[in-house]
This record gives C-alpha cells, sequence and structure tokens, in this order.
C-alpha cells in the first residue's frame, strides 16, 4: 500500500462536521468504484483498524449515496449502543434517519431515506412485515465479521452490501466471510496510522501462563467455565495485582475478563487493596452504565474492570492501560480489545497492553503486518497455523522479576534448562530423577551465591515459588506424566528437598562458591 501523505494542518485538526482525512477520503473513492464497476448485488467487505475511522467512512458514503441515488439506505448493527451512536454520526453528516427500534413506530418511515437497525430488533421487524424495504439499495454493515447478520441477507438479495469490520475473519470458524462477500478492500494499517498520528503505538508486556486447563468450546473459543476456574484462583489473581503494581499502577486501566464471575473477583480483589475500582457488565442498568462510565471518564487512577461488554461501542481516550485477564482463541476479539487504548490525545501517543492470557505469543504483536487478503480468502489456513497452548507453553522461559532477580544479583546465571538436563540425562541411560537433583542443586547454589548465613539461604528458596513451578511443569512434560495430584506432590516435594539440601549443605557450598567459612 502507498504511504498516506498527511499535512500538517490535518494531523493537528482533528475531524469536525464532515471534515476526512486523506486515508479516509481514499477509501471511499475506492467504494465508490467499486459500486460504479460491479452488478447491483455485490456484496464488498471493508477492513480498518480500530480506531481508524469505519463509521465515519461509511456515514460519508451514505451522505453521497442519497445525493446522486434514488434508492434508500439501510444500515445494520449487532448491539443498541452501537445503533445510538451510528445514528448521531449520520446526523452529525447531515443525514436525517430513523431507528428502528423495537418500540419504534413506523408510521412515518416513508419520510425517511436511512435506517439503522439493530440486526435482531430488524429481524423480527422484516418477518412481522412492519418496515418497508422494496427500496433499500444500499445495506451497510457494521462489525461485519458477526455472523448474526448473514440470515438477513435473503431479504436484500438486490441490494450492494457494504460490510465493514477491522478484522475480516468471522466470528463462526464454519462460516467463512468468504462465502457472504466477493471482494475485500484493505484498509490502512495499523502501522501507517501510528506513524501518521491518528492512533496510540500499544507496549504489550506478556506475563506467561499455563492455560492447558482450559477447554475450548464449539464456538472455537475457550468456555466462560474453564476460564473462570482459572482466573478466579489466588495465584492468577496475585499474578494480575503483581502485573498492575508493576506495569499500570496510579494509570487509568481498563480490564477484560472471560466471565462476570471472573470480573466481580477482580472487583473486591482491588477494592481490598484500596484502588479506585467498579465492576461493569451486560446486568448493570442503563443508569448505572452511565453513572459507571462518566466515573471511569473522570477519575485519572481509574480501574474498570468488565466482561465482553466494552469490546465494541466503547470510546474513552483517557485509557493509559489494558489489562487482558483472559485468553482467548479469536484474532478479532484480541484486536478489539487492545483497541480500546488506541484513541490518541494531545499528550497520549502510547499506551500499555498487559497480556495475562498468552494472547501475544498466539497472534503476535497488535498492529503487526498481516496479509488481510489471504486470511480473508483462506481463513483456516490462518487458524490452523496458530500455535497450541501447548506449543506456546513448551516455549516459556521462566524470567524473575525485576526486583527478585535483583536479591539474586551475585548470581550470574538464574536459569536452568530442564528440557535440555532431561535430554542429557537420558542419553546417559541415567534415570529422569537426576533432572530435579540438579535442579535442586542449582536452585541451592544461587540461594547460597547470595546469602551470609543459613537462614537467608532459606529466606530466598522461599521466594523462588514461580521458578519452581516453572520447573517442575516443564519436568512433567518431558516424562509425560502430569495428573494433579502428581504435579502436585512433585512440588511439595521440590520445596522440601531443597530446604533439606540447604541445611545439610551450605557449610561446604558456601566455602566453595565465596573461598572461606560461612560466619557462625
Amino acid at each position: 500500500m502507498t504511504n498516506i501523505k498527511i499535512d500538517t494542518q490535518e494531523l493537528e485538526d482533528r475531524r469536525v462536521g464532515k471534515d476526512l482525512y486523506s486515508y479516509q477520503r481514499g477509501a471511499i473513492n475506492k467504494i465508490f468504484k467499486c459500486f460504479e464497476e460491479a452488478p447491483e448485488d455485490y456484496h464488498l467487505l471493508y477492513q480498518l483498524p480500530t480506531g481508524g475511522g469505519k463509521t465515519v467512512i461509511f456515514s460519508e458514503i451514505v451522505r453521497q449515496y442519497l445525493k446522486h441515488h434514488k434508492k434508500k439506505v439501510l444500515v445494520m448493527t449487532h448491539r443498541i449502543e452501537l445503533c445510538k451512536q451510528t445514528s448521531n454520526m449520520l446526523q452529525e453528516f447531515g443525514v436525517v434517519n430513523k431507528v428502528v427500534s423495537s418500540k419504534a413506530n413506523l408510521d412515518d418511515q416513508s419520510q425517511y431515506s436511512c435506517f439503522v437497525a439493530m440486526v435482531e430488533t430488524l429481524n423480527n421487524r422484516l418477518h412481522d412485515g412492519k418496515l418497508d424495504i422494496s427500496d433499500i439499495g444500499l445495506v451497510i454493515i457494521d462489525e461485519a465479521h458477526y455472523n448474526s447478520f448473514t440470515k438477513l441477507f435473503k431479504f436484500f438479495e438486490k441490494c450492494f452490501i457494504l460490510g465493514v469490520t477491522a478484522t475480516p475473519l468471522s466470528s463462526n470458524i464454519k462460516l467463512p466471510m468468504k462465502d457472504n462477500y466477493d471482494e475485500l478492500i484493505v484498509g490502512e494499517s495499523i502501522e501507517s496510522l501510528i506513524k501518521n498520528e491518528f492512533l496510540a503505538r500499544a507496549e504489550i508486556f506478556s506475563y506467561n501462563v499455563g492455560l492447558t486447563s482450559l477447554v475450548v468450546g464449539a464456538n472455537g473459543d475457550y468456555t466462560v467455565k474453564s476460564s473462570e476456574d482459572l482466573y478466579t484462583n489466588n495465584d492468577m489473581l496475585s499474578k494480575l495485582m503483581q502485573a498492575y503494581e508493576e506495569r499500570c499502577k496510579g494509570k487509568k486501566t481498563l480490564i477484560f475478563n472471560n466471565g462476570i464471575n471472573t470480573s466481580l473477583h477482580v472487583y473486591d480483589t482491588f477494592r481490598r487493596a484500596g484502588y479506585p475500582v467498579a465492576h461493569l457488565d451486560n446486568t448493570n442498568t442503563k443508569k448505572e452504565r452511565k453513572r459507571i462510565l462518566k466515573w471511569f471518564r473522570d477519575t485519572p487512577d481509574a480501574i474498570l474492570t468488565s466482561v465482553s461488554i466494552l469490546t465494541t461501542g466503547f470510546d474513552e481516550p483517557t485509557v493509559d492501560n489494558i489489562i487482558l485477564n483472559r485468553a482467548t482463541k479469536s484474532l478479532t476479539l484480541y484486536y478489539q480489545m487492545i483497541g480500546r487504548g488506541s484513541r490518541i490525545l494531545k499528550n497520549k501517543t502510547k499506551f500499555s497492553v498487559i497480556d495475562l492470557g498468552n494472547n501475544f505469543h498466539r497472534f503476535g504483536p497488535w498492529g503487526a503486518e498481516l496479509d488481510w487478503q489471504r486470511i480473508f480468502k483462506s481463513p483456516n489456513f490462518y487458524l490452523d497455523n496458530i500455535l497450541s497452548d501447548e506449543d506456546i507453553e513448551n516455549n516459556f522461559r521462566y524470567e524473575m522479576p525485576e526486583d527478585l532477580r535483583a536479591e539474586f544479583g551475585n548470581s550470574n546465571n538464574v536459569y536452568f534448562n530442564i528440557r535440555e538436563a532431561y535430554t542429557s540425562a537420558v542419553r546417559s541411560g541415567e534415570s529422569s530423577k537426576k533432572v530435579l537433583e540438579r535442579s535442586i542443586e542449582h536452585h541451592a547454589k544461587i540461594c547460597i551465591e547470595n546469602s551470609e548465613d543459613l537462614y537467608d539461604a532459606l529466606d530466598l528458596a522461599k521466594k523462588l515459588g514461580d521458578d519452581i513451578d516453572y520447573r517442575i511443569h516443564q519436568y512433567t512434560k518431558c516424562i509425560s506424566k502430569s495428573t494433579f495430584n502428581f504435579v502436585e506432590w512433585l512440588k511439595d516435594d521440590y520445596r522440601k528437598k531443597l530446604r533439606t539440601f540447604l541445611r545439610v549443605n551450605f557449610d561446604e557450598v558456601f566455602e566453595e562458591i565465596h573461598g572461606r567459612p560461612a560466619a557462625s
């Protein structure tokens, strides 16, 4: 794609009314060229990243279409909030429109040339014959990757359909978008929008998480039940708090979870720690939601924990941090969640993303170059090449947090490669138990290297819990034995043997390391 050239004035002046950026005008020209050349029942898909202004683009398309055609326009969304936002944007472009809600009186529909409707409401209105669609020439579908729209295509067989999405990958792996759209137009890339100061740059901090307990459901993503079981345990809640305090403390933070119960646990955890936090899910009333979002907007260090309600139709540029307190196999959801932090401000050019679901390892960096045309045409090729959780975790290497690494400052190497040690033991004809013995000796060595007496060493050993668990996990992978009870026994046995080794061998190892006896 050719680089877009933006003049200084255009960068300084944000859109007012019908002002458009050059890349938006370019997209509109491409889409109208397709209008002119394609048959009237053509299905066109347009891709543009979250924050690039998809609603702005299709609002201008509606305005121009109505000006030059004697047909009407229908805009479909999948949520009521998006209906209202879309209607307001169309009004800004001078397009008078009617929202087809469940309670709307349609007696005056002949007075309108543009309608905005939520998919389920529209489905009901079409089946009960309340909405006249005989003059509709253009149908626009926002968030087109959701498959709920396709059931309505039969009503618009002679209409030009324009779908818009940030990720042209279907929400249902069994219903690829190429089956419903004839062509994809790819818009500006995230990197281009960042470079030209339309989006903020994401700094991603990924914390390795064991996900093998998660279950994949019929929709191709992790089930809420298995996610809740993992993310409500104390270890994960502690890891979340640690990540927040290391990277996000004192800054506006939005947390995404896979389940209401998890979000409530997160809320309680932060509230007990004394942080300003609120919880939001789809059971909140409109009044409660409005109050919570206002509080979030007005509170500089606010923390908002939620489920999926804020992945679309939510725009709060003051967000500094996004925490993915969940795993997903959906590229679309990954991009949507991170996109909530990408809105730019005068004093905001970057934002932080804390990944607690190995999503970075699964999908790569947000904004990495993706071949959307190939993904559109061959979605299974892309999906089949995403790393499995087991593959991801096999490539993990435990890294000590900075403050803990400082306590082991006298040690040049605190890493022990279990898999290499196992391979070496097998080749030498040794028992696999030798691997854990050597690991314990290594842990004891780094404890003694940074201690003046046995009590110091025992205290440091207590702080190695995460590293011990990581090594046990790697070891059980090697020996292909990982039942829950066996793993828990191994972890406990390892800790006992490390303490025993230190008590028995401290003086001898200390003198070997330091060249002098330990203080008595």
